[in-house]
């Protein structure tokens, strides 16, 4: 066991600027006597001791001192101090009495500390040339309230860079603010190259905590590097993979230096270019050709001019543009056709590329494919038009298309009448007359009337409004159509629906007489047959068909003849109509 008093502290506590420090004093004294006082004191820079705290049996006295509301006590006599500031950063002294034992005392440093905050990196906001001659800014680089100053490094592309190795310089700044924390600024000097146009740059700081170092990483950042073109490139860029009429091409030239440099266009004729640079932005490097046509093929140059250095590349590309041209259709013969010809048509056209023809007609229905087209036996019907599509199967969407006249000449053709027609006289009727020609024709009418006429194609209809008078019902009417080739005529007939309608009385009522009569005469042979009037057997079958009738025969006749001998079916031989039943009466007994 230990024979003497023995004071034990902490030979270093760390705390934040802000925080509590609690400062502990453990002590022993031999034989567990009791320490008789305490005292706390801090060590000033003259390396005199001010007493803070004085603790016997009797109480704690705290003595008037700048730290008289920031101090306090534990149970244990442990000392704390709130708000630490960065003027607490000192040696604070522990002092025990025992009596007999003496006096004992032991200190501990106090460190106070102030994590940095992340770091700011700001890149050179001009740009950088690789042609400068001399070593140019890179970035500059700040990290604010830290305690004690920490300490900056600089890295490119993830390595860290130390100077004076290629001409590598860092100037660092170090600024004590007020609260007495510190700034750190820190800019970065060093040469660069075209490569450097992807490197990453980046700033750390370092500081020291609790015996061990810690970091903190600012952003990556790019910085502008201006450097010359070394490569031109100009190509063509269309909506389809080959050109063809109609398309819009734009030329796009694009060159590898920054800045950018200015652009022009120029386009070869013969041994001459002509300045297309009106037609575009210089810094765009785009050229713009709507709607291209044959005309614009040709050799294209585009021609860069760096500004840093005033050097000049060029670079050529050829631009085809797809087209159809002159597109013909000849027809043989090429004399008038009238009906029943046969003719050819031929198409043809001029391209660069391979062509395919079809045919179609009016309706636009293809009939045909190659570049000719046999028509034969040719009919008013036969479509008046057609068309010659040509087409480049390797330039999708490249065709034209060429429309023909056929013509086929003839007289008037009637297709169509109203005839017969079923009328009563005095009303008001329409008469139609439809015919087909080329040239067109006239139509004409044998009586008057209000004509209007209709055209489509080559069909004409004429449709003519009368009344209907006792001639016209007796001689019909003429519909006549002609045109330079001839003549064509057709008879409308008229009926009289009213006679028609009694006709088809008379009739109606013979049948329903005739009906009659066949029942009166079954009846009465089945009578006579019942009397024994009439033997059964061939006999009596040959008896009645005898010439030679017997008085008591009846015999019937039923006419049926055409309906202009109707009317006198049923006539008497005066001529008189009677009822049928008069005429069955009138007949028995009698020959016909």
């Amino acid at each position: 066991a230990a024979s003497k008093l023995e004071i034990s502290m902490p030979a270093v506590v760390e705390v934040e600027i802000g925080g509590t420090a609690r400062i502990e004093c453990n002590f022993y004294i031999p034989e567990n006597a009791s320490y008789t006082s305490m005292d706390w004191f801090w060590v000033d820079r003259s390396n005199r001791q001010v007493r803070l705290y004085h603790v016997t049996g009797s109480g704690v006295l705290e003595d008037d001192t700048d730290y008289k509301k920031r101090l306090s006590l534990g149970e244990d006599k442990a000392l704390s101090i709130s708000s630490v500031t960065v003027q607490d950063a000192r040696t604070f002294v522990c002092q025990v009495g025992a009596g007999s034992y003496g006096v004992g005392e032991n200190s501990t440093e106090l460190s106070v500390y102030k994590v940095p905050k992340t770091p700011e990196i700001e890149p050179n906001s001009g740009g950088i040339s690789v042609r400068s001659n001399e070593v140019p800014e890179i970035a500059r680089c700040v990290s604010k309230n830290s305690f004690p100053p920490p300490n900056i490094t600089w890295y490119k592309n993830g390595e860290q860079l130390h100077p004076p190795e290629n001409q590598v310089t860092i100037q660092s700044t170090l600024t004590r603010e007020s609260s007495g924390l510190y700034t750190v600024s820190s800019t970065l000097y060093a040469p660069v190259t075209r490569q450097d146009r992807h490197s990453r740059y980046h700033c750390t700081v370092h500081y020291w905590l609790r015996g061990q170092q810690h970091a903190l990483d600012s952003q990556r950042v790019k910085v502008n590097i201006f450097y010359s073109t070394e490569h031109l490139k100009l190509q063509v860029v269309s909506s389809s993979a080959l050109v063809k009429e109609g398309d819009n091409v734009t030329l796009v030239c694009e060159a590898d230096g920054n800045p950018p440099p200015v652009f022009s266009f120029f386009k070869k004729n013969l041994d001459e270019w002509q300045d297309l640079s009106s037609l575009t932005e210089p810094e765009s490097g785009v050229l713009n050709l709507p709607d291209v046509n044959k005309s614009n093929s040709g050799t294209y140059r585009c021609q860069s001019l760096d500004l840093d250095d005033m050097t000049q590349k060029e670079e050529d590309v050829d631009l085809v543009v797809n087209y159809i041209e002159g597109v013909r259709v000849k027809m043989e013969p090429s004399s008038t056709l009238r009906e029943g010809d046969s003719v050819t048509l031929s198409c043809d056209a001029h391209s660069p590329v391979a062509l395919n023809y079809q045919w179609r007609d009016g309706k636009g229905k293809m009939v045909a494919e190659g570049n000719r087209l046999f028509l034969s036996n040719l009919t008013f019907e036969t479509s008046k038009t057609f068309s010659c599509k040509v087409m480049a199967p390797s330039v999708p969407g490249l065709e034209q298309s060429k429309q023909v006249s056929v013509a086929v000449e003839g007289k008037p053709r009637i297709v169509a009448i109203s005839s017969p027609l079923y009328v009563r006289q005095d009303e008001v009727i329409n008469l139609t007359c439809k015919a087909i020609a080329f040239p067109r024709p006239t139509v004409q009418w044998s009586i008057n009337g209000t004509a209007h006429e209709y055209v489509d194609n080559q069909h004409v209809a004429s449709n003519l409004t009368v009344r209907v008078s006792h001639d016209l019902l007796q001689a019909g009417a003429m519909c006549r159509v002609s045109n330079r080739l001839g003549v064509s005529e057709k008879h409308i007939q008229l009926l009289d629906q009213k006679s028609t309608a009694e006709s088809q009385g008379i009739i109606i009522v013979a049948i329903i007489v005739a009906i009659l009569v066949v029942a009166v005469l079954g009846a009465v042979i089945y009578f006579l047959h019942k009397k024994g009037k009439i033997p059964c057997g061939r006999a009596g079958k040959q008896d009645i068909t005898k010439p030679e009738a017997r008085k008591d025969k009846i015999v019937v006749e039923v006419k049926s003849d055409k309906l202009s001998e109707e009317a006198g079916l049923l006539q008497g031989a005066n001529g008189e109509k009677r009822p049928a039943a008069d005429q069955v009466g009138q007949s028995d007994g009698h020959r016909p």
